[in-house]
């Protein structure tokens, strides 16, 4: 479990002081520099599993409207690079960290998208609302049986012509993930392979 010590980085309300941090990395061309702290995934750096995703995934178009999820926001990262590149798109964002939905909401104003973006606890999501686009690196280490339960949760918000981009580490059943996911319905498609991640493209 990289990086988090103590606290899970999905406990509500992580215990360990904030001992804050920056985390900088480039995607498609900009550079961001983004706000991190202890308690919260991946705080020292931006997560190999993440990078791949933003590096291989179909990034959404600037013209996209959304709304857009990221499941598992963290500090932000996926979030801060969905909206920077879809302007036009409101960005939902989704942790059960309270720490990581503070850090979320700080960096989408870093990057001058804190009107477009909305932080929410899981339970704060409006229950009529569909996404064009679910984006995550999913918390593998929660568990099999809680990981199907919050793609279950959160698969079935795809807009009927969405599509979902997972990255999951092949070590940590991304190819078992891959077919339980076509045995639960969804059409899957591994779209890309990299550093041992698989990144999968989802739609129904």
């Amino acid at each position: 479990m990289p990086d988090v010590t103590g606290d899970h980085y999905f406990t509500a309300e992580p215990t360990i002081p904030a001992q804050p941090r920056e985390v900088e990395f480039s995607v498609a061309g900009r550079d961001y520099t983004l706000a991190s702290a202890s308690g919260v995934f991946s705080a020292t750096r931006l997560d190999p599993g993440t990078a791949v995703l933003l590096r291989k995934a179909d990034l959404p178009a600037p013209d996209t409207t959304g709304p857009l999820l990221d499941v598992g926001c963290g500090f932000g990262p996926i979030t801060c690079v969905l909206a920077s590149t879809a302007p036009a798109a409101t960005v939902w964002a989704v942790d059960v960290n309270q720490r990581a939905r503070d850090l979320t909401a700080a960096n989408a104003a870093r990057v001058g998208a804190a009107r477009r973006v909305r932080v929410a606890a899981p339970d704060d999501v409006p229950a009529d609302l569909a996404f064009a686009e679910i984006w995550s690196n999913p918390p593998i280490h929660i568990g099999k049986a809680e990981l199907h339960e919050l793609l279950l949760r959160w698969l079935p918000r795809l807009a009927p012509d969405g599509v979902a981009w997972l990255v999951v580490a092949r070590h940590l059943g991304g190819d078992s993930l891959h077919r339980w996911l076509v045995e639960q319905g969804w059409q899957v498609d591994r779209h890309a392979s990299q550093k041992g991640f698989r990144v999968l493209r989802v739609t129904r």
